[in-house]
């Protein structure tokens, strides 16, 4: 029997609801939200969100609280168990990466290091 395949990425509610915000304000129609990593930072990579307008054919596609997540191939083994928030603080408010496989971030809270999962453990 085979083992379920992990989620890569989940969405709270919270985050879910201003995604939608977001696109339901944007100039262009958008199929979704496109995800990934890029190198960069001084803690050596970057979370990167933007609009997606169409698949790429490796793309992980994820539906999740009505969002279409695109993941970017690359990114699937450094994000998988990640959980997506939305927070408001005093003074900002922004979207949060929970990441199991992040094991540091710089002090200024834009880049951080994350290992890739190990999917056979």
């Amino acid at each position: 029997m085979a083992r379920p395949r992990p989620k890569v990425i989940t969405l709270t509610d919270v985050a879910a609801s201003r995604m939608s915000e977001i696109m339901a304000d944007a100039a262009e129609d958008f199929i979704g939200v496109k995800i990934g990593v890029k190198n960069g930072g001084c803690a050596g990579m970057e979370y990167t969100m933007d609009y997606a307008t169409e698949a790429a054919p490796l793309d992980e596609v994820v539906e999740e609280n009505g969002i279409k997540i695109l993941i970017d191939p690359k990114a699937i083994l450094f994000l998988i168990g990640t959980q997506i928030d939305f927070v408001t603080e005093k003074l900002s408010q922004r979207f949060v990466f929970n990441n199991p496989n992040q094991t540091d971030a710089c002090g200024c809270g834009e880049s951080v290091t994350i290992i890739p999962a190990n999917v056979d453990a």
